[in-house]
């Protein structure tokens, strides 16, 4: 079993930044044979693709809401994955999901594929 447990959410104010922080553990869990990535949930909306990061930490992939703006990282033999997030907005705000799946090099097919989900780590932006 794999276990995602996020840390860094909080109250920020538009502009700012935030790094939200994903640390993963589980008896199979290795850095380098899992696909990494966010997702993020707003109050109302569905879950959504934020950025993904694949095995070898050598592709990513983000929304069109986060290009520019976020970034993600991993350090596979400490087993975290990080998503450093500038300049944020008032439709930032949402409940962010920290991700691992072994089949996929991306995430972006369906929301409900993907193997392994987080807690969730709350971030609001307020204006």
């Amino acid at each position: 079993q794999v276990q995602l447990i996020e840390s860094g959410g909080g109250v920020v104010q538009v502009g700012d930044s935030l790094r939200l922080s994903c640390a993963a553990s589980g008896r199979t869990f290795s850095g380098y044979f899992f696909t990494m990535g966010w997702f993020r949930q707003a109050p109302g909306k569905e879950r959504e693709f934020v950025a993904d990061i694949d095995r070898s930490g050598g592709s990513t992939n983000y929304a069109d809401s986060a290009k520019g703006r976020f970034t993600i990282s991993k350090d596979s033999a400490k087993k975290m994955v990080y998503l450093q997030m500038d300049s944020l907005k008032s439709e930032d705000t949402a409940v962010y999901y920290c991700v691992a799946d072994t089949r996929f090099d991306d995430l972006l097919g369906p929301t409900s594929q993907v193997e392994y989900w987080g807690q969730g780590t709350q971030v609001t932006v307020s204006s």
